[in-house]
């Protein structure tokens, strides 16, 4: 009999313990589950019952939350959107658009899957506007034209979220990994056939301290450079 009652004991306690560790569902948690599965195996992994699986409730208790998977990801794509810093329409426009540009290029090489799915949301969420707005905002407080301005955040985006692609698809995920990748691959061609490439290779490259990234902000001076010349000499504040 003794060991009857605690054995029930056991398994009284066991199941308090279960309950304090339970954390609620919420619409929070749900999109912070969906992320976490998208970080580790990409989009392609994050269905309806494998989030299910990983927050360890059945499939149907998440239509709570979300309606569907279009929901889900309309959900993450927004959180992703507030992990990018805000420009302010106060600064210095150049400087607000390399500080957007920056956060963008570090929050994107956390969640490369979000790279594709940024602006394909036909119901973006509030951080997602919050944030197209701000930028559009800086533009015309620059003195840019409203055509202008269409103009700029298309270029910017462009090169941020191709950079972007292009960053998460090399072999290499380190500056001081690129040479362990090079090197291989330069003994598959001589440099007869291929000069050009020998001569990258060797004299950029492989040099001691080569980083691709640093490509990211030698293109975006460019593009603000250029940019820049398109503001009218007599542009005023927008209102």
């Amino acid at each position: 009999m003794y060991e009857t009652a605690r054995v029930w004991s056991e398994m009284s306690r066991s199941v308090n313990d279960s309950h304090k560790k339970r954390v609620p569902l919420s619409r929070e948690r749900v999109l912070a589950g969906a992320i976490a599965i998208a970080d580790t195996g990409g989009v392609g992994a994050l269905t309806i019952r494998s989030l299910a699986q990983h927050l360890g409730v059945k499939p149907m208790t998440l239509y709570y939350h979300v309606a569907n998977k279009n929901a889900l990801l309309d959900g993450i794509v927004d959180l992703v959107f507030t992990e990018i810093e805000l420009p302010s329409i106060d600064g210095d426009w150049r400087s607000e658009m390399i500080r957007r540009a920056n956060s963008t290029r570090r929050v994107l090489r956390h969640h490369s899957w979000a790279i594709g799915l940024m602006e394909s949301r036909k119901n973006p969420g509030p951080a997602t506007l919050r944030h197209h707005d701000a930028v559009l905002g800086v533009f015309r407080r620059a003195g840019f034209s409203v055509e202008m301005t269409a103009h700029a955040y298309a270029l910017l985006d462009s090169y941020i979220y191709g950079f972007a692609l292009q960053e998460a698809a090399l072999p290499f995920n380190r500056p001081d990994t690129a040479g362990d990748i090079a090197e291989p691959m330069m003994q598959q061609f001589t440099a007869d056939a291929y000069p050009h490439l020998v001569e990258m290779a060797t004299e950029y490259i492989l040099q001691p301290g080569y980083d691709f990234g640093n490509e990211f902000q030698y293109g975006l001076n460019v593009i603000l450079n250029a940019l820049n010349r398109s503001i009218p000499d007599d542009a005023e504040l927008a209102s």
